[in-house]
């Protein structure tokens, strides 16, 4: 089994980063223990998207995004095109392909 993604020692893992300021900012929020998304980061770093990582366990304002676009639930991987709140996209447990999608889209 593949261990938990480390966050910090990520080289695409930026927290000074500010989506608002770009629209095509890959965000996936996720937590310690989850296979989907050590198999979203796999299938990503695969395909060579550049994304952030959230740990949504050491980030209480990370987690409000995740609950805000997910139902009410803390359902991970989740992730962000830009901010949803400005007209951004929220993806709930999302393929790459979606992804790479709603990159074009957003």
């Amino acid at each position: 089994m593949t261990p938990d993604p480390d966050p910090t020692s990520d080289p695409q893992h930026d927290p000074q980063h500010d989506p608002q300021h770009d629209p095509q900012q890959i965000t996936v929020y996720w937590r310690p223990g989850c296979p989907f998304c050590g198999s979203l980061f796999r299938q990503l770093e695969r395909a060579e998207v550049e994304h952030r990582r959230v740990n949504i366990w050491d980030d209480e304002g990370a987690a409000a995004v995740v609950r805000s676009i997910a139902r009410g639930n803390e359902t991970v991987p989740t992730v962000t095109i830009g901010d949803p709140a400005a007209g951004g996209v929220g993806l709930v447990n999302p393929s790459v392909s979606q992804i790479l999608a709603a990159v074009g889209s957003a």
